[in-house]
């Protein structure tokens, strides 16, 4: 900034539009001093504000100013700019107050004649015309900043960002002029957008849908900022939103035919209402979901260019689809074609998400994903966010629902710019579309737009909204639809008539009726049938890889650029993976999977991993991307694979499970040729993902048909640590198991992992695919019995059980089949190794693929012996956790009542483990010594664990 000797001098160097820069950063430097670059905070340590309190006469070409006026006149200039929104008429009902007081000259010691004898240009670069007066600054930037839009950029930091949208918007870009014929298609769209939902309330009494009414201008926005969109390069356009005005914008902005939505209403769908051009991608699944969560995919034809529109399928948990959405824009920026990192492309996708205005601020998830905006893994170059703002959720009113001003504050935190508009003025909310999108394109940033308006009914149709909120809906019933309002706005301006707006809306109602007619009057069969190639699973796949090509692999793995410095004891790590190929060599749990991702790639599969330490892995056991000591440069020997034909990523995801699990599955449903793993730092982080799990992962297939090959790695294992990160909570998931939905797999080698990937990777894109949760290892990561020699590799496939070696040779002395799966068999393991008795009374199986159950393999097992009394299931948490709840009924099933079947292991608790380790060993080694003795057999001696917990 440049140094002088006194404080006088200092003031005397910032006038006209500098000084208004100057005082604006001043402001900021009082509230947040960290706030400015540290030069300019020294300047204001230094000497404070600028100089006002002794007049000072300013040249500006001709007379002198008195820079005190300049500067009052600044300060009010840069207050309209940064308050302007607390003014604003942005509430359609005028129901809450207006500060047009902070403006008042006085509150300022100026005067219009004070504002008269400055010239604009010393406090605008943007004045509204040549020569103008601040006076003329003023009235203008007042009908700007306080109108039907108001804008709030204080929060953002890049001054470039703030100067553009100030300059764009104080040259009129929100008060555009429209041409009769635009003004009469606006009003066209506002008439089919009220007109839908009326004919929806008159045809299906009683029937919810959850109107758009008081939002109505939200689809002539969207359509304007779809055109934005992709005037700007967007191929694909992703939508995400909840329940609120779904079917209007499916209607309007997706192009879903009137019928297909009236047959749903009817419980009639016809495959013959589809469009016969294939333009438009429905699955309802098998099971189905309710028309107001249903999305919707859509090929159009906008700009000589073929577009992708999606509305994704979102059930009643409003805002977690957002971060799907982002998957899935992301998913269609990225060229996953070549070796190396995925190659993103911001231009090619955008995604708009539509939030609720109570829950935007309510729902963490909604933070969560506002935090991946700017990294690395998850940015998806700039979302567009619409808050679809009716100033209430269900009943309650904002001051219930949240401690902020606005619906929007939380967005502040990451230096978004928020746009407020009346929904009563469309005219107002098209010009805001254009704006944002020009934003988007320009910065490859969010920004948001709180569109606010009100609730025309209840929540839904069906409530009665003034038994809560009596005032408030005395207001919306006196209060005329945009419809009416825009229409008297035209018809006053001379662009409509009175006739020429019936025939309008008449046309409307008649393509309602028409469409109402073509729709089947009877409701179609409802038989839920699994589609043939679920319900017979996946086929058998050969996923061994040739013993020289594996070494190869392993070699290249090894490999890294010349000078780049890998730390000396992960050096020493990695090297040992050589050793792994010579005779008496093993592969460990990290080595398999490197190697198992090097094959995919070299099939011609991307592969992306994210996960909160995915790069190295939470227990040092992957480091998949490694880091020059000196420099820190990373590198994947994934990356420069000589035999890879598609993209690596592996990124570490931000502090969240909800949000990044969320986005991984948005970006394996849209690029469904790619592996997509999440891995959970501790298998129990998964709790705060469950929404996903239950809503989408789990049931999505079946209620939406959207395919997923989703792989979610959730370590799991008792170690005696405690309660925390011992128990993945396999029974959840096998809780929500069912038609195939997906795989729950707890593994006990290296080798079953390496072939389980290749599967899962070579039935991508198949009809049979579906996501897969594997209980993940963390001390058996690492341990020799669950290591696996070269030929498990080679010669090998996926085994859904495996036999203990060994064991049950002799199959007449065989009494006791014990069951059990992943740690829990290699402590069983490493038991019958050290035991100095015959143990030839029984056999282990290992449940490597829990579910779907392998039944098949299971009842093979038990035919071959035939003198066995007893099946017992082993397992290392509580009775009512992990696997048995769920095994025992089909293992009574397998055995068809000929065995026993009984359980060995913790008795039911509250809590997955113990706290304390010795109490940890002291029950592990009970259940080991329970299971592996003779005495138990058919006898009560050592079951009173089973027998006292019986109920």
């Amino acid at each position: 900034m440049g140094e002088s000797s006194n404080v006088h001098e200092k003031s005397q160097a910032f006038y006209g539009p500098n000084l208004g820069y100057i005082i604006e950063l001043y402001e900021q430097y009082l509230e947040d001093p960290s706030s400015v670059d540290e030069e300019t905070r020294r300047y204001f340590d230094e000497f404070g504000a600028p100089e006002t309190s002794t007049p000072t006469e300013v040249p500006v070409s001709g007379p002198s100013f008195d820079l005190e006026k300049v500067v009052s006149a600044t300060r009010l200039i840069n207050d309209i700019r940064a308050f302007g929104h607390k003014a604003a008429d942005i509430y359609p009902l005028k129901d809450h107050p207006r500060e047009q007081e902070l403006f008042e000259l006085s509150r300022y010691d100026l005067t219009e004649e004070d504002l008269k004898q400055i010239p604009a240009r010393l406090l605008s670069d943007d004045a509204p015309k040549p020569n103008a007066s601040a006076l003329e600054l003023f009235r203008h930037l007042l009908d700007v900043y306080t109108g039907t839009v108001a804008i709030e950029l204080r929060h953002l930091d890049d001054m470039e960002e703030k100067k553009w949208i100030r300059r764009q918007v104080e040259q009129g870009a929100l008060q555009q002029t429209f041409s009769k014929e635009e003004k009469i298609e606006l009003f066209k769209r506002l008439a089919e957008t009220e007109l839908f939902e009326s004919f929806l309330h008159k045809t299906y009494v009683g029937q919810k849908r959850f109107s758009i009414e008081g939002l109505d201008a939200m689809v002539p926005l969207l359509d304007a900022m779809v055109g934005g969109l992709i005037s700007s390069g967007s191929e694909h356009i992703n939508i995400g939103m909840a329940h609120r005005g779904r079917l209007n914008v499916l209607a309007h902005v997706l192009g879903k035919p009137y019928e297909m939505i009236f047959a749903e209403f009817q419980h009639a769908p016809n495959k013959e209402l589809i469009p016969s051009e294939g333009s438009i991608g429905i699955n309802f699944g098998w099971s189905g979901d309710v028309k107001y969560h249903l999305g919707l995919d859509r090929k159009v034809v906008d700009q000589q260019k073929e577009v992708r529109l999606n509305l994704a399928n979102n059930p009643s948990h409003l805002e977690f689809v957002g971060s799907v959405v982002e998957g899935y824009t992301r998913a269609a920026q990225d060229d996953r074609s070549e070796k190396g990192s995925a190659v993103q492309h911001d231009d090619l996708a955008a995604s708009i998400l539509i939030h609720g205005d109570a829950a935007f601020p309510g729902q963490g998830i909604v933070a969560e994903t506002l935090n991946m905006t700017n990294l690395t893994g998850y940015r998806t170059g700039g979302t567009v966010h619409v808050i679809a703002n009716n100033t209430i959720g269900f009943t309650t009113d904002p001051n219930d629902s949240r401690s902020t001003r606005y619906a929007s504050d939380i967005a502040k935190g990451y230096e978004i710019p928020v746009f407020h508009v009346n929904a009563d003025d469309p005219e107002a909310c098209v010009a805001v579309a254009k704006l944002i999108s020009e934003y988007r394109a320009k910065f490859h940033k969010d920004i948001l737009v709180d569109l606010i308006g009100y609730r025309r009914y209840g929540h839904n149709e069906m409530d009665e909204p003034m038994n809560t909120n009596p005032v408030l809906y005395k207001a919306i019933k006196g209060h005329q639809s945009v419809r009416h309002v825009y229409a008297a706005r035209l018809e006053e301006e001379g662009v409509m008539t009175k006739d020429e707006k019936a025939q309008i809306e008449q046309k409307i109602e008649q393509a309602l009726k028409a469409a109402r007619d073509l729709v089947p009057s009877e409701e179609e069969d409802a038989d839920i049938v699994l589609p043939d190639a679920v319900h017979k699973g996946f086929p058998k796949v050969d996923t061994s890889v040739e013993r020289e090509f594996l070494t190869q692999l392993n070699e290249e793995l090894l490999n890294w650029p010349e000078g780049f410095g890998v730390f000396h004891k992960l050096q020493k790590v990695l090297d040992r993976r050589r050793d792994a190929f010579s005779e008496g060599g093993k592969i460990d749990w990290g080595h398999a999977e490197t190697l198992a991702f090097a094959s995919i790639l070299s099939d011609g599969t991307p592969v992306r991993l994210s996960g909160q330490d995915s790069e190295r892995g939470t227990f040092a056991q992957r480091n998949i991307m490694l880091n020059d000591v000196e420099s820190g440069k990373k590198f994947s020997p994934l990356h420069v694979l000589s035999t890879a034909k598609a993209s690596f990523s592996v990124y570490n995801s931000p502090l969240s499970e909800g949000s990044v699990l969320g986005f991984e599955y948005g970006y394996n449903v849209f690029a469904q040729d790619t592996l997509v793993l999440w891995e959970a730092q501790y298998g129990d982080f998964a709790n705060s993902a469950q929404v996903m799990f239950d809503q989408f992962i789990s049931a999505g297939r079946a209620k939406w048909g959207q395919k997923s090959g989703l792989v979610m790695l959730l370590p799991h294992g008792y170690e005696g640590q405690g309660p925390e990160h011992s128990s993945a909570r396999m029974e959840r998931y096998l809780t929500l198991a069912g038609e195939k939905n997906w795989t729950v797999a707890n593994l006990s080698s290296a080798a079953q992992y390496f072939h389980i990937l290749r599967r899962q990777a070579e039935m991508l894109g198949k009809e049979e695919i579906r996501p897969m949760i594997i209980m993940t290892p963390k001390s058996l990561l690492r341990h020799p019995l669950a290591t696996s020699p070269v030929e498990a590799f080679t010669e090998e496939s996926f085994k859904p059980i495996v036999e203990q070696p060994g064991l049950g040779e002799n199959t007449e002395k065989v009494e006791r089949l014990v069951f059990c799966t992943g740690k829990m068999a290699i402590d069983l393991a490493e038991a019958v190794g050290k035991s100095e008795e015959s143990l030839d009374f029984l056999h282990i199986v290992r449940v490597e693929e829990i579910y779907p159950f392998p039944v098949r393999e299971i009842r093979d097992v038990i035919s071959r012996y035939p003198n066995a009394r007893e099946i017992v299931w082993v397992q290392e948490e509580p009775k009512n956790m992990g696997a048995w709840t769920y095994i025992e009924p089909r293992l009574e099933a397998v055995t068809t009542n000929r065995l026993d079947v009984r359980y060995i292991g913790r008795r039911r608790r509250s809590s997955p483990a113990e706290g304390n380790p010795t109490a940890h060993k002291q029950e592990q080694a009970r259940i080991i010594r329970e299971a592996l003795s003779r005495d138990v057999v058919s006898s009560g001696a050592g079951t009173s664990t089973y027998q006292k917990d019986r109920k």
